[in-house]
């Protein structure tokens, strides 16, 4: 469904705004790193250099054309977008994982400037479509076993003790933990994982199941401590309702605003072990 007319030209200001606002500040940390007295050898390299140096990044200025200049603008709204792009604000540069791969990509890429932004998408075609436009953006094909008519079966599986215990997803014996992913996606610490895939509005579709339970899995079994704010968009359909409730846990839901829910999960590890007494979500 296309967004209405206003709501587009206030998706594409804030766009724009939220790119020219890092933008900015990427110049000023530029020069306030030349002025400083005690210079690593990197910064005095930057104050060598042309003027150059404090040239808009290339990645920015495509995205900033970019978003200035098409008429499709990101399925999510205003303010649920603000949700997302406030806690990315406060960790980027950051690693943040994406299921999915849509309009709203390049923004999301841009807006962690520096850190590492990685989408997870289950149409090879619409992938090779992106990454002729934007080389850029770092994605790859998943494929999911899953169907929306198995959801009500699998909410049940996932109540089981090999779907509650803590660990890395690849070894897994629960049937909602998602296999097959390149070994560097299990082995990165992620610090905000945004679930808006895969299609889940017919039947036959995969439905997001098990990209809701492997997202709360990865955000609990992170090595190096800390929490995962994890998103999932669209809980307005009964399978991201259900399922972000029963894996990302209630008691970790921190808002709702429109169709997205932000969630914290704290990591379950100390060193190399799981906190085997904690409970899978707090009372």
């Amino acid at each position: 469904m296309r967004p209405k007319a206003n709501q587009s030209h206030k998706l594409k200001l804030l766009l724009v705004c939220l790119l020219a606002t890092l933008i900015l500040i990427l110049i000023l940390r530029s020069t306030l790193t030349s002025s400083r007295s005690r210079q690593t050898p990197e910064d005095r390299r930057s104050e060598r250099c042309s003027g150059a140096c404090n040239k808009i990044p290339r990645s920015l200025a495509q995205a900033l054309i970019h978003y200035s200049t098409s008429v499709i603008t990101p399925q999510q709204t205003l303010k649920e977008i603000a949700v997302s792009s406030s806690v990315l604000s406060k960790k980027s540069p950051c690693n943040f994982l994406v299921f999915g791969l849509g309009h709203d990509s390049l923004m999301w890429s841009s807006l962690n400037y520096g850190g590492r932004t990685v989408f997870l998408e289950e149409d090879e075609a619409w992938i090779k479509q992106i990454k002729r436009r934007f080389p850029m953006l770092e994605s790859y094909h998943v494929t999911y076993d899953s169907k929306v008519n198995q959801a009500d079966n699998l909410i049940e599986v996932g109540k089981g003790p090999e779907c509650t215990a803590i660990g890395d997803p690849r070894y897994s014996m629960c049937q909602l933990a998602l296999k097959g992913l390149p070994a560097d996606i299990y082995e990165t610490s992620w610090d905000l994982i945004m679930v808006d895939a895969p299609t889940g509005y017919y039947d036959e579709a995969p439905g997001r199941m098990t990209a809701i339970y492997t997202a709360g899995m990865m955000a609990r079994n992170r090595k190096q401590g800390g929490e995962t704010d994890v998103f999932v968009h669209d809980v307005n359909r009964e399978i991201e309702d259900k399922f972000s409730k029963a894996f990302l846990c209630e008691g970790y839901m921190k808002k709702q605003e429109g169709r997205l829910r932000h969630f914290v999960i704290p990591s379950y590890r100390v060193g190399l072990q799981s906190e085997s007494n904690r409970l899978f979500c707090p009372q």
